[in-house]
């Protein structure tokens, strides 16, 4: 008899605006990297929900040479620190550094390519995962790779959106 896997859940993030606050400009400097009030607390409702968590962000200013992969990846080493001491586990962290000044690409919001990756990489069943994101663009994306999306307010607390990521 064939062993039937269960596929997993997973609660998909955009980062700027709704992990972390939202600028206006682009966020690289761990000194200007503020985490958004109530996200800890939501994470570990979708945690104990069964939802895997994955962040997936555009950093477009790496396509315009504004800043660099060291960059984003030291305050995805501070995501990943800040998360851990609250018991709480990022599967995995997809970034687009392109721009679209620099031409087209696959990966960068509202193509849906990094969630796709995700979706294959940890054998995510779409339809019943969920987007959060602060743009449409965020929503184009998990549409477009069969997530439901959730649309915030830039840097509002997570905990208002909670009773939206359910099965």
């Amino acid at each position: 008899m064939m062993q039937k896997f269960q596929k997993s859940r997973a609660v998909f993030l955009d980062r700027d605006g709704v992990i972390n606050r939202e600028t206006g400009g682009y966020v690289y400097k761990p000194e200007e990297f503020e985490l958004n009030e109530g996200l800890f607390e939501a994470l570990k409702l979708f945690r104990d929900r069964g939802f895997i968590l994955i962040i997936i962000t555009n950093q477009g200013g790496i396509g315009q040479n504004l800043y660099t992969h060291k960059h984003v990846e030291k305050l995805n080493e501070i995501l990943k620190i800040e998360f851990s001491a609250k018991e709480i586990e990022i599967a995995g962290i997809y970034y687009c550094p392109h721009h679209p000044v620099s031409g087209k690409c696959l990966c960068r919001k509202p193509q849906s390519l990094l969630i796709e990756k995700a979706i294959a990489r940890f054998n995510i069943d779409p339809s019943l995962s969920f987007m959060i994101g602060d743009n449409e663009r965020d929503i184009k994306a998990a549409e477009k790779a069969g997530v439901k999306g959730v649309l915030i307010k830039a840097n509002d607390s997570l905990m208002k959106y909670e009773d939206k990521i359910r099965i």
